[in-house]
């Protein structure tokens, strides 16, 4: 069952990668698989519901892969251990746009929310071992900013109006700032504290 399964799901990624996320019908999933329609209906509800199954497995190969929670190299900086990790997760995207470009409608759709999940359950304990020992206030922050800037790339560029390949780059310059504004007032603690209470 589970080969099916999986036949299943990598003609629906083909599908999402070569012809994108409308022509992914049950009936030519069905065909393409050489499974009833009936065997494609018990196993997935919906038509969101393969789509977002077909997401996940793809998701889970390709950018969780090489995410692991491990303390930082040493002498790694905040913005090396960062942006490491933001190139995992952001690489095989700019390989594979059309994924991307599913991924970002499909959260919209029902049950969307759990592709969500799933990436920030793979990626906050990567994350958060990357800023053991950091200002949390500087976290909150660095999450709320990088947070907004993800989505407004990522729907930029499912608008057509920027390649993929400017989201890691705008990523990369907003942590480059980010880090060495944090980095200069750990070394100037009593300037920063004196521009917070001015503030």
């Amino acid at each position: 069952m589970a080969i099916e399964r999986d036949r299943i799901l990598d003609i629906v990624v083909e599908m999402l990668e070569t012809e994108g996320y409308d022509a992914v019908q049950l009936r030519e999933v069905a065909r393409r698989s050489r499974t009833s329609l009936a065997t494609i209906y018990k196993r997935y509800s919906t038509r969101d519901e393969l789509i977002l199954t077909a997401l996940d497995a793809w998701m889970e190969e390709n950018r969780y892969a090489g995410l692991a929670a491990h303390p930082p190299p040493p002498g790694e900086s905040l913005y090396e251990g960062l942006m490491g990790l933001f190139r995992t997760i952001f690489e095989p995207w700019e390989k594979h746009p059309d994924m991307l470009r599913a991924y970002s409608r499909a959260r919209a759709a029902p049950g969307g929310d759990r592709l969500v999940k799933r990436g920030l359950d793979a990626v906050v304990p990567a994350g958060m071992e990357i800023l053991t020992g950091v200002d949390e206030d500087f976290v909150d922050d660095l999450d709320s900013i990088l947070t907004s800037l993800v989505f407004g790339l990522v729907g930029r560029f499912t608008a057509g109006e920027i390649a993929i390949t400017e989201i890691l780059a705008g990523i990369d310059r907003t942590v480059y700032r980010l880090t060495a504004g944090y980095e200069a007032s750990v070394k100037a603690p009593s300037r920063s504290r004196r521009r917070t209470r001015q503030g």
